[in-house]
């Protein structure tokens, strides 16, 4: 049994060991900065229990169950195991407001330092202990979202490496022997102990509600957050490919040996912000120890369907879904003259970690229509795609094969080669339309023994589907709005600041 906690949704389903879909169930979640973590837990077992209905048979055979979830999200339990708050939720930058005293406080020469940002969990944390005292007092356990189903159903506390790796490179010690935890007052006894994703993290405990009490005793996959899994899901956590996964927001990486070196340390100890991997800058991307001997160079923006959502909302078509009204309005025929778009509607993370950029319409004339914006909010979050590949192609010193696209954006046929013509590189999507669903399951049956490694699991389930070569007359025009994209992007930055402090 798989399972996917999206920030708008949350998905269960039951996956044969050929990858098959058995049985499955979608409930939607509301999306905000907080998030009460019962309701994941409720909807858990709803969704549990739907598909129990749908394939009981399958149901009660269920071996393992694999949870992945977002990330950059933080769950506050007591040493009773209650939770002190509501979850802080990954878009939250209220951190940015107490940033420069904590960063006042920790030396320079530290590794992490250069990460710490709003949306660092270290920043929160140090958030929390300003305005929220009470609750930093008392708190026994800072837990990712999925880390925290899995203590629900387990009664066990642990994480994973990859999701929990910038906390734990805040926590690991600098040249005066302390940790960037420790010089924010708080305790490493916070911090979950850590296991291989694929590993088994404990056994379905005995008195959960409802028809999990029919599993007790399956095993629980440690698991890694909703980025990892998909990228498993894609076929994509191998050396040399790209992902890109479009959702609400975007994520794109590249995949590369874990023995490329970033400065004087390895790729592993997870560095951030102007960090180097060989000779290059991997300016503003995120390195971080995948597994299997590979490092991801990449990570989320801050942006990516919800900019068409914000489009399609304000040109009056409420109600409609995003990808049939958008392939309706790219039939249209679109003006000569091109528009840009500077995508950053809620400020943005990689590559820039700013929460106050905002987002423009530059070059608009008369004769323009919402088809032209439609194409321009396209092309503007594929530019940034591009400044993200860019950096992590020169760090890594080779280009990526090709980048396996998926999510609810690689559903646009005009998307999917708008960003093989803005990257320069194939994009390839997935059959299985659910690939964090998928990658749940290819890491479960590979902790099950059912395959030798992930890679020869992926190999066998993440099948690629449809592939999308880079047309080289659009990708001359691409290359001159790119370029103008990046000069716009240049002068407005100031433009924004002043924009957000008036407000």
């Amino acid at each position: 049994m798989a399972c996917d906690l999206g920030g708008t949704s949350l998905r269960v389903a039951l996956i044969g060991g050929d990858g098959g879909e058995l049985a499955s169930c979608r409930l939607p979640l509301a999306s905000g900065l907080e998030a009460d973590p019962e309701v994941w837990r409720a909807g858990f077992l709803e969704a549990a229990s739907v598909v129990a209905d749908r394939a009981p048979d399958c149901f009660t055979r269920v071996q393992a169950i694999a949870i992945s979830a977002f990330t950059r999200s933080q769950v506050f339990r007591g040493a009773d195991g209650r939770s002190l708050r509501p979850a802080i939720l990954w878009g939250d930058a209220r951190a940015g407001e107490s940033l420069s005293q904590l960063l006042d406080r920790c030396p320079p020469d530290h590794l992490e330092r250069a990460a710490l940002n709003a949306y660092h969990p270290l920043a929160r944390l140090w958030w929390l202990k300003q305005a929220e005292p009470e609750v930093a007092a008392s708190l026994a356990s800072v837990l990712e979202p999925k880390d925290d189903l899995n203590l629900w159903l387990t009664g066990r506390v642990a994480s994973d490496p990859i999701s929990s790796a910038r906390i734990r490179a805040a926590a690991a010690p600098g040249s005066d022997g302390r940790s960037l935890l420790e010089i924010a007052g708080f305790s490493a006894s916070i911090l979950p102990p850590t296991q291989a994703p694929a590993s088994v993290m404990g056994r379905l405990r005995a008195g959960l509600p409802g028809v999990l009490m029919q599993l007790e005793g399956a095993a629980v996959m440690t698991m890694a957050n909703d980025t990892w899994a998909s990228v498993v899901g894609l076929g994509a956590l191998r050396a040399g490919y790209a992902y890109n996964i479009s959702g609400t927001t975007e994520v794109l990486g590249l995949v590369a040996a874990e023995t490329a070196q970033v400065g004087n340390a390895r790729v592993g100890n997870a560095r951030v912000g102007n960090a180097r991997v060989g000779n290059a800058r991997a300016e503003g991307l995120l390195t971080v120890p995948w597994g299997q001997d590979l490092t991801q160079i990449g990570g989320p923006s801050q942006t990516g369907a919800d900019a068409l959502i914000w489009l399609r909302d304000l040109l009056g078509l409420q109600g409609e879904k995003i990808e049939p009204a958008l392939a309706v309005l790219l039939e249209q025929p679109r003006d000569p003259e091109p528009v840009l778009f500077l995508p950053y509607l809620q400020g943005e993370r990689v590559p820039y970690w700013d929460p106050d950029l905002r987002g423009a319409f530059l070059g608009l004339n008369r004769r323009h229509k919402a088809v032209d914006l439609a194409w321009a909010a396209l092309e503007g979050v594929a530019f940034l795609n591009r400044v993200v590949l860019e950096r992590a192609e020169t760090a890594a010193g080779a280009e990526a094969v090709e980048i396996r696209f998926g999510g609810g954006g690689a559903a646009s046929l005009a998307w999917r080669q708008v960003k093989a013509d803005v990257l320069g590189r194939p994009v390839v999507t997935p059959i299985h339309p659910q690939q964090g669903l998928l990658g749940a399951a290819i890491v479960a049956w590979t902790g099950l023994g059912r395959f030798a490694t992930l890679a020869a699991a992926q190999e066998a389930l993440a099948r690629p589907g449809a592939r999308h070569e880079p047309n080289p007359a659009r990708m001359k025009d691409y290359d001159r709005l790119y370029r103008l994209f990046r000069q716009a992007e240049a002068a407005l930055v100031p433009i924004s600041h002043a924009l957000t402090s008036r407000g």
